[in-house]
């Protein structure tokens, strides 16, 4: 009773605080500033620790919990591409140092519209080659990421393969958005966070003057085959719902294995509330349990 009572609450919290924030009438600085503060909410496990650093020539976070962490997370983070930090997933990246017991290393990719495609994949890149020339091998390193990070970890994934170079150990994605161009987008009433005229909007302005269709924008229109193994969560009340269905259905037609988990009643990116919400903490748990199991020793 008291989980759904916290559930309702926190729905109504990010109904009236984040979607109205996410607005294309709303300035994008303004966005940004009032999605970090709004995200406060989204704590870390206590232990977790957060170092800033440079990977790649990129900036990051590295959130470790416990001593000697077991390979690494390249952590991509949602917000359209045009909002959202690694300061604003410390929920998730703490909670996933916990569960997986590697290290998560969260680029601050560059965003649009000050710099738009390709540069957030660019950044994506350059940090999976830090973490090698750190000494770490392909199969201990696992990409995952939310909403359009998720997209982003797919799209790295296949300009990796397409490089004939080795891929990561997993791919994990929240809430992925893999269709910019929004012809088959989900429109629930009750979705609390996204809007599609947002994210429409947003699609623009990472897109600049590349068609949406390009798969490395959009992964949905690629090939999707010989990608690692897939884990895929998403809210059934959410606007990406139609994304993550599509993504596990392509992938496994392109014999990647793939497993899709729909959480009934919970809204896009629902685990940014692990530590509050039971079934966000359980999500997550998921999440470190297929993170692990494919990590080399």
């Amino acid at each position: 009773m008291l989980q759904h009572v916290l559930e309702s609450a926190l729905r109504q919290t990010m109904n009236r605080l984040v979607r109205p924030v996410l607005n294309p009438a709303v300035p994008v600085p303004l966005q940004r500033r009032i999605v970090r503060q709004a995200y406060r909410s989204s704590t870390p496990p206590r232990g977790a620790k957060f170092e800033n650093i440079t990977i790649g020539g990129v900036p990051a976070t590295r959130t470790t919990f416990g001593n000697d962490p077991r390979g690494a997370v390249l952590y991509l983070h949602g917000g359209g591409y045009i909002i959202g930090s690694s300061s604003t997933h410390r929920g998730i990246t703490g909670h996933l140092a916990k569960t997986t017991g590697c290290a998560i290393v969260t680029p601050e990719y560059r965003l649009a519209p000050e710099f738009p495609f390709p540069a957030a994949l660019d950044d994506a890149e350059a940090c999976w080659n830090g973490l090698l020339e750190a000494g770490l091998k392909p199969d201990q390193i696992a990409v995952a990421g939310d909403s359009a990070g998720g997209g982003l970890s797919v799209a790295l994934a296949m300009r990796l393969r397409d490089k004939g170079l080795q891929l990561p150990a997993s791919l994990t994605a929240f809430s992925p958005w893999i269709d910019l161009t929004q012809e088959q987008l989900y429109a629930p009433e009750i979705e609390p966070v996204l809007q599609a005229s947002w994210t429409s909007k947003a699609a623009r302005l990472y897109a600049g003057k590349e068609p949406l269709t390009n798969p490395l924008i959009s992964p949905i229109f690629g090939d999707l085959s010989g990608l690692p193994p897939l884990l895929i969560q998403v809210g059934s009340q959410e606007i990406l719902l139609n994304d993550a269905e599509r993504l596990a259905e392509a992938a496994s037609r392109n014999d990647v294995e793939t497993r899709l988990e729909v959480y009934n009643s919970l809204w896009h990116v629902f685990q940014v509330h692990s530590g509050q919400l039971d079934r966000a903490t359980a999500a997550l748990e998921t999440a470190g349990e297929h993170i692990k199991r494919h990590l080399a020793d």
